[in-house]
């Protein structure tokens, strides 16, 4: 399960870095190859809540063994792409298919398999692990490109699930139920409708704006902006509107007897849902920090995806180390202490990357706060999963874990759109008043905003690349005054976007509030019903006989 989870993780981390690679090789744009990323992370938040609902159904070995084979054909497709088509269909389709079954059917068996403090210790290794392949992927990403191909990227992953299909055979072959029931196939069509809706909308934020619309959004020629707003608003909207509409559908269908997709004894257990915010928040937190904290690196700093890889090892090492080894602390602090513990971590760490933001930064300066930041990510990750997941029977735990892995994707989503469009927001309007200020020259709001827009069109300059080929172009008059204001542009907008994940880890320190003290053990609670049921019902007996 945790070679599982590394391969999956380390796959989206991986080939980020060899996107302008990418665009050479396939004569295409960057907004082309980011596509495929979007429209994978895209297909696993729409199909993760129905997809984690099969080992209730289906025997657990069989779905995770074609889950796999699937993943590894997409793998293939993409190793060997000679067109985008083809890469999207590879990598976004299949593969994301696949990855929307193997990341919920992790945290099901590992709830299935285990008990106390193995269940934690089994959760905070997959935390663990799952933080080291999201800091690997670069570097073994950045050394592929550099030095061989960006298809080894993909070509590398297929040995991985060659030795994960040898180990399959000692997952259970049992589904999680007795009884097997039909799937929902109106509750499927909902939860898929509204996770992409969601999704979509969050992924549209950053270039076309929240509420008022930033620029025109045309398809197919058709031009969609009523009053003047952006189409992000009505994808989010239609996304909530459709959720509600799933809710209502499921709880007819519980009264009717029949089988949802997600029981609602599921969706209003408070353990579980406060579990559930807690973990979609530090989704947003570390999709926003995983955002700006490279191209930052890269961009301002002008260290290579090698060495970006380097700066974070220190939050990998933390993160696994203190994931795996303080499972056992709940014995002497409770697990909610340890998750508050982990936010301060987490949020001492961020001020301490504000406080540092210069140009003599260095990988040693920021060490110590980026092992902080992984710090607080392990200590929260070794006992969030397992107090969520804990808090509701094993019968349940594929759709429990279906509702938390979906809910982490629309964090993720949530955290890149709004961190990343708040930070490439800051970097292209401190660029465009640098250059008004030297220039000495006055413009309205309205004016200035659509000078950022056409800075933004003109060129992709938040990477390191890009920005160089961008200056290029110009005079050396002109290139010398740019170079200033973009690095004093990307220092600002880096400042401003570790303040807001602050703002974030605050919010997430009040979520936690909401956490039970100790980890919920509902299977045992449920047994212990069950007994008292039975010894009441044998009192009754004997009473009735007397």
């Amino acid at each position: 399960m945790s070679l599982t989870t590394f391969i999956v993780v380390i796959n989206a981390s991986l080939m980020n870095v060899a996107i302008p690679t990418m665009v050479d090789e396939f004569d295409t744009t960057v907004t082309v190859i980011q596509g495929a990323v979007a429209l994978y992370s895209l297909v696993i938040a729409a199909l993760v809540l129905p997809a984690g609902t099969l080992p209730s159904r289906h025997s657990r070995r069989r779905v995770m063994t074609v889950a796999l084979i699937v993943y590894a054909a997409g793998t293939l497709v993409a190793a060997i792409s000679w067109s985008t088509p083809l890469l999207y269909l590879g990598w976004s389709f299949l593969e994301g298919s696949a990855a929307a079954v193997l990341f919920p059917l992790t945290y099901t068996e590992l709830r299935a398999s285990y008990d106390g403090d193995d269940r934690a210790t089994a959760f905070g290794l997959l935390a663990g692990v799952s933080g080291v392949g999201g800091a690997l992927g670069p570097i073994i990403g950045g050394a592929l490109t550099t030095y061989a191909s960006w298809r080894w990227g993909f070509a590398i992953q297929l040995v991985g699930v060659g030795v994960i299909l040898f180990f399959v055979q000692y997952v259970s072959q049992t589904p999680l139920s007795e009884t097997r029931s039909s799937l929902d196939r109106g509750g499927t069509a909902l939860s898929v409708v509204g996770s992409t809706a969601l999704v979509t909308g969050f992924i549209l934020t950053g270039k076309y704006g929240w509420l008022l619309q930033r620029r025109p959004f045309s398809v197919g020629g058709v031009q969609f902006n009523p009053l003047g707003t952006s189409p992000a608003i009505w994808f989010l909207g239609f996304g909530l509107l459709t959720f509600a509409a799933f809710i209502q559908y499921e709880r007819r269908l519980e009264r009717a007897g029949e089988s949802p997709l997600v029981p609602l004894h599921v969706l209003t257990n408070r353990p579980f849902v406060s579990g559930v915010i807690t973990y979609n928040i530090r989704s947003i937190i570390s999709a926003g920090f995983f955002f700006i904290f490279p191209v930052y690196l890269q961009a301002v700093l002008g260290y290579t995806a090698f060495e970006t890889g380097v700066a974070l090892l220190p939050y990998s090492l933390a993160s696994i180390l203190f994931a795996t080894f303080t499972t056992g602390w709940r014995k002497h602090i409770s697990p909610k202490t340890l998750i508050q513990v982990g936010i301060v971590c987490m949020g001492i760490g961020l001020l301490l990357l504000y406080e540092q933001t210069a140009p003599g930064q260095t990988i040693r300066s920021m060490a110590l706060p980026v092992a902080l930041v992984g710090t607080g990510v392990g200590l929260i990750l070794a006992q969030i999963s397992n107090m969520t997941m804990s808090a509701v029977p094993t019968a349940d735990s594929a759709e429990a874990s279906g509702v938390l892995n979906v809910s982490s994707s629309i964090g993720y989503a949530l955290g890149t759109a709004v961190v990343g469009s708040y930070f490439l927001g800051q970097f292209y309007g401190g660029v465009v008043d640098g250059v008004l200020r030297s220039e000495r020259v006055t413009v309205s709001a309205e004016q200035r905003n659509d000078l950022v827009i056409a800075l933004e069109d003109a060129a992709e300059t938040a990477t390191e690349a890009t920005r160089q080929q961008f200056l290029d172009q110009l005079a050396p008059r002109q290139r010398q005054l740019l170079e200033t204001v973009f690095e004093a542009s990307m220092f600002d907008a880096q400042q401003a976007a570790l303040l807001l994940l602050v703002l974030f880890v605050l919010l997430l320190l009040i979520a936690s509030t909401f956490l039970p003290r100790q980890i919920p053990d509902t299977d045992e609670r449920n047994n212990s019903s069950e007994s008292d049921s039975d010894s009441a019902r044998e009192g009754s007996d004997g009473i009735t006989e007397d």
